[in-house]
């Protein structure tokens, strides 16, 4: 088991760069959707991304904030481990979190930081369990 640091800085390498996440989210009648995202972490663990602000997710993170995501395996025959992550989301659409978010990947699909369809999902984690593709029980951080 590592240490409290130790896990973080496991949990932070699993999240290095854009990392694709499955992002489950509430429905208006309560049951789960999943799709995929991409999402880049900070040094507190906290996870950013870019979305429309049309798109069902939105409108389902306002409504119900509790969002799951699994990341961190490409594939079954390299994955060593991967991460569950029970967060709360917010959408968020203000200038200021608009650009500090911008980025050159997202001059293709969004006119710039000012374009009313684009908007910030922040994902701040509570639970994280870190696993590895065996039987041993998962690590867990906690907020």
């Amino acid at each position: 088991m590592a240490s409290p640091e130790g896990l973080k800085e496991k949990i932070l390498a699993k999240l290095t760069g854009p990392t694709l996440c499955a992002l489950a989210t509430v429905t208006e009648d309560g049951k789960p959707w999943v799709r995929y995202v991409i999402l880049s972490a900070d040094k507190n663990l906290t996870l950013w991304g870019a979305t429309f602000a049309s798109f069902r997710k939105v409108a389902q993170i306002r409504k119900k904030p509790e969002v799951h995501l699994v990341t961190g395996a490409k594939d079954l025959e390299t994955a060593e481990s991967y991460l569950q992550i029970q967060a709360r989301a917010e959408i968020l659409t203000d200038a200021e979190s608009k650009k500090a978010m911008w980025n050159d990947y997202l001059k293709n699909i969004f006119s710039g930081p000012d374009d009313p369809n684009y908007v910030v999902i922040k994902v701040t984690p509570y639970r994280i369990e870190y696993s590895k593709m065996d039987r041993t029980p998962p690590e867990v951080w906690e907020a």
